[in-house]
């Protein structure tokens, strides 16, 4: 049996979006949407919201609404992960973000990509590639992280910074395209505030 859009798309392979599959779950996802943003309830009540739409959710997980993004089932979020206002993740291949890691307002993770060859472009088809994000890792407000990327563990992403490639665990990358500008092994507890993000 051939595989269906769904599943080239989840498998990064070229897949066409106008798929009736794909239409239905993005249709499903735009109206959950619709009502957890407008949920104006405790974090207790985002948090079994959360439960029915994303593929994964830890425990004591706060995702501050508005928040955007194509599927939901895509995103495994582990626990304790804080996302605020205003964030942006496009879920055409599995984004996962590992305990303890918040991210800043605004902020958007693109798993969603597009073919480089203008033809095959021009035909519609589109492509994925997973984002992971790893633990314990501070990611600051309007900061970009393209596909396939992914942040290792205890990582800190400068506000505002467009992240194009991997990111080593423990270094603190900020720019556009975002560059290391501190790495672990210099780390001694504290760092510069001209490599700090911006508060969450």
């Amino acid at each position: 049996m051939a595989p269906g859009e769904k599943d080239k798309m989840l498998a990064g392979e070229l897949y066409h979006p106008d798929a009736p599959e794909l239409l239905a779950e993005l249709s499903a996802c735009a109206a959950w949407l619709a009502r957890y943003n407008a949920a104006l309830g405790t974090p207790e009540s985002w948090d079994a919201l959360l439960r029915e739409r994303l593929g994964a959710v830890g425990e004591g997980v706060m995702l501050r609404p508005p928040f955007y993004c194509d599927y939901g089932s895509n995103i495994h979020l582990g626990a304790r992960v804080f996302l605020n206002y205003n964030c942006v993740i496009l879920d055409t291949a599995r984004v996962t973000i590992g305990d303890d890691t918040r991210i800043g307002p605004a902020v958007q993770v693109y798993a969603a990509d597009h073919p480089r060859d203008p033809d095959v472009r021009r035909s519609g088809l589109e492509c994925g590639r997973p984002v992971t994000i790893g633990a314990n890792v501070w990611i600051g407000g309007g900061a970009i992280i393209l596909p396939g990327v992914a942040v290792g563990d205890d990582a800190i992403v400068g506000a505002g910074s467009v992240v194009t490639h991997d990111v080593p665990a423990g270094a603190t990358v900020a720019g556009n395209p975002a560059r290391v500008v501190v790495h672990a092994a210099s780390l001694s507890g504290s760092i510069s505030l001209s490599a700090q993000p911006a508060h969450n």
